[in-house]
């Protein structure tokens, strides 16, 4: 069984959580849900580490970093 993740199941995770997460509270809570050594993949990447997911979100304006935490961009997510 693979250990590789999906973004989408990240951004669900975010979702559950209901408000924006500083950076290294999601690394932890990834890390817990996911386990230590998962790795991340999207539709356009694999093989990255947590912190390469969040950055390549990020730069997808998928999430976004403020003061609070990590947000979802609302209608950035896509649906497949």
């Amino acid at each position: 069984m693979s250990d590789s993740v999906h973004g989408h199941d990240v951004m669900a995770l975010m979702v559950a959580q209901g408000s924006p997460i500083l950076k290294h509270e999601l690394i932890a809570l990834m890390a817990q849900k996911f386990g230590d050594s998962a790795r991340y993949h999207t539709c356009s990447a694999e093989n990255l580490t947590a912190i390469e997911l969040l950055s390549l979100l990020m730069g997808k304006e998928k999430l976004q970093e403020t003061e609070l935490g990590i947000t979802l961009v609302a209608g950035r997510q896509c649906h497949h």
